[in-house]
């Protein structure tokens, strides 16, 4: 069995539904989130194996969120992804 590992964690900052963020998709915010995740850990994108995204509302945000959001961090095409819908 693997080990799983940690290295970090990001979140963009809270505003109110149709606010401070609301030109701006899922991905793109998810993007950066992880590339900040990524840079405080001093973790190289290509040692990322796999990305796990929550994404509430992913209605009109596209297909496959995560995926979106790792291109947006810098993540090649062979790290998968997986967008969580679950409130």
């Amino acid at each position: 069995m693997d080990t799983v590992v940690i290295t970090g964690a990001a979140r963009t900052a809270m505003a109110g539904f149709q606010g401070a963020f609301a030109g701006e998709t899922a991905a793109t915010l998810g993007g950066v989130a992880i590339k900040a995740a990524l840079e405080n850990a001093g973790i190289a994108p290509g040692l990322v194996n796999e990305v796990l995204m929550g994404c509430v509302l992913p209605a009109g945000q596209g297909q496959a969120p995560a995926r979106q959001a790792g291109f947006a961090a810098g993540l090649g095409e062979e790290v998968p992804a997986t967008t969580l819908n679950k409130m």
